[in-house]
């Protein structure tokens, strides 16, 4: 149990990262409201187990063969920059009054873009490989109970900033669902740059 509650803490510690998934996540909550928010949320969760066990079992080395790394690096990059494009294409559509039903996700829709767009970045294979080094040195922890609590951590975070957004969803307008469209739309976009320009780097 107490090698669960330190993966646990790492998993919520991590997922608490303000980044470009959780304003994704903030946006979708918005947007499609608690189901579309915790299709999201889970999404992210699953990811972060998936990777964390990834990191434990000592898969980090398979990013250093260049061709793998790179190839990975522009599929993350063009699957975050056309996740970030069409959350930036619903912000004009808000704007200019001409919203679609395909903007409100459904669950199932969100669940498969967090799914997407939390794995674009395997080089976080890496970060958990460094973070279950540690913690199994420092508490002697069991990588299977760590992951456990990994996803347990991650899942908590999400579900509760999923439950804050819906909370005050009501009492926010049309601006402030614009906004979150634009931020997690750039955020997105940035991301995908930043890979893209890695692994362009990568190449030469």
């Amino acid at each position: 149990m107490r090698d669960v509650a330190v993966g646990f803490g790492l998993g919520f510690l991590v997922a608490a990262q303000l980044g470009p998934m959780s304003l994704f996540l903030i946006r979708c909550t918005l947007r499609g409201g608690l189901r579309a928010g915790i299709a999201v949320g889970a999404g992210i969760a699953v990811v972060d187990a998936l990777y964390a066990a990834a990191g434990a079992a000592g898969a980090a080395p398979l990013l250093a063969v260049d061709a793998l790394r790179v190839g990975l690096g522009l599929l993350g990059a063009a699957v975050l920059g056309v996740l970030g494009a069409r959350t930036l294409l619903t912000a004009v559509r808000v704007r200019a009054r001409q919203e679609v039903a395909a903007d409100v996700a459904s669950p199932v829709r969100a669940f498969g873009a967090a799914l997407a767009g939390t794995a674009s970045n395997p080089a976080t294979i890496a970060s958990w490989a460094a973070i279950f080094a540690a913690a199994s040195v420092g508490t002697g922890a069991a990588a299977p109970a760590l992951v456990a609590g990994v996803g347990l951590g991650s899942a908590t975070w999400v579900s509760a900033l999923v439950a804050g957004v819906a909370l005050g969803r009501r009492a926010l307008g049309r601006r402030a669902v614009r906004a979150a469209d634009v931020l997690a739309g750039g955020a997105l976009v940035g991301l995908a740059g930043m890979l893209g320009y890695r692994a362009s780097v990568d190449i030469m």
